[in-house]
């Protein structure tokens, strides 16, 4: 009887273990992104196309400062980077 009550409880521990690690791996992809795409546009590179992921939108803005500031978004998470750009 008591194994009747406790696998759904853990059953749903797992489900939730399971979806953190996926956003955590969505937020890493995000920033690796927002890095690599700041430092490109600082450097007067190409900016590298999205590699299959779920890109929602991205953004490079050019500050006074001598700044690059990329902005990705993704469908769990939002990622900033910012870079100087290289003379």
């Amino acid at each position: 009887m008591e194994m009747a009550l406790a696998l759904p409880i853990v059953a749903l521990l797992m489900a939730s273990g399971i979806g953190a690690v996926a956003v955590v791996a969505y937020k890493l992809g995000c920033v690796a992104r927002a890095r690599d795409t700041a430092l490109a546009a600082a450097r007067g590179m190409e900016v590298p196309l999205p590699g299959g992921g779920p890109l929602l939108h991205e953004s490079i803005e050019y500050g006074n400062d001598g700044t690059v500031t990329a902005t990705v978004k993704i469908a769990v998470a939002s990622c900033t980077s910012t870079a100087v750009v290289e003379q």
